[in-house]
């Protein structure tokens, strides 16, 4: 096969995967963000601490993240025809993928998360604040840089799924590969996709990269919620003993 033949079928297969990974990061960020979060509220010690509700967050979470790819989307067939109307195509694909990355994303959520300073949320607290104030002022704003790098891994998580979904009629990069490269034995087809994927792969990558150093200078810059800054400082112990010994004189 000629590049006049290859470059349609590389260019479509390209809009095929930028269709799959954009749809199912989109709702891996819709559904993953909440349950992350949702994971640091109820455990042990949160703002909304409930165990039965952590506990069956986290099962979920772990059956979701245990079930290798290729068999999730095998089970979820039946589902994917039953909203999408068939099982075949990038939008099928959308389903499995993003069921998939959901609890990939979650858990990397959760560990953001928990790096934010306790102190700022105890510190917020103490000035009434509710645990929304605490969820959207100090840990999703404190956690960024973390949840963008996480964000980032799933994102190319979500490509190598998308690659191996090709293997079940998804289209994209991965069909191509295996209808054109692996089935006519042609080895250039082969190599080309490999670097188109691993092109993609390392510009979403440096993309995320740049982005969490812009985050973690800004946030660096802004370790203190403005509300707290508004907060009188505490008097140094030695400050206030000379002040009354002061009096005494």
């Amino acid at each position: 096969m000629s590049w006049n033949e290859m470059q349609p079928l590389l260019y479509n297969a390209c809009l095929d995967t930028f269709f799959m990974v954009w749809w199912a990061t989109v709702w891996a960020v819709i559904g993953g963000l909440p349950l992350g979060v949702l994971l640091v509220l109820t455990e042990r010690g949160g703002q909304l601490r409930n165990a039965a509700v952590n506990k069956v967050i986290s099962v979920v979470v772990n059956i979701g993240r245990s079930l290798p790819f290729i068999i999730l989307m095998i089970a979820l067939i039946p589902f994917t025809r039953f909203v999408i109307g068939t099982s075949i195509g990038p939008s099928a694909a959308v389903v499995p993928l993003a069921i998939g990355a959901i609890p990939f994303f979650a858990r990397l959520v959760e560990t953001a998360v928990r790096e934010v300073d306790g102190g700022l949320v105890e510190a917020v607290q103490s000035m009434g604040g509710s645990t929304w104030t605490i969820v959207f002022k100090v840990l999703l704003p404190q956690a960024m840089p973390s949840l963008v790098a996480g964000l980032t891994n799933t994102v190319i998580t979500v490509i190598s799924y998308s690659a191996m979904a090709g293997a079940l009629g998804a289209g994209g990069l991965g069909s191509v590969a295996i209808t054109y490269g692996q089935q006519r034995f042609d080895t250039r087809f082969m190599i080309v996709t490999v670097v188109l994927i691993i092109v993609i792969v390392t510009a979403v990558q440096l993309i995320g990269d740049l982005a969490v150093r812009a985050l973690s200078r800004r946030t660096s810059r802004a370790d203190t919620p403005r509300g707290l800054l508004r907060l009188p400082r505490p008097r140094k112990a030695s400050e206030q003993i000379q002040r009354d010994n002061a009096h005494l004189l």
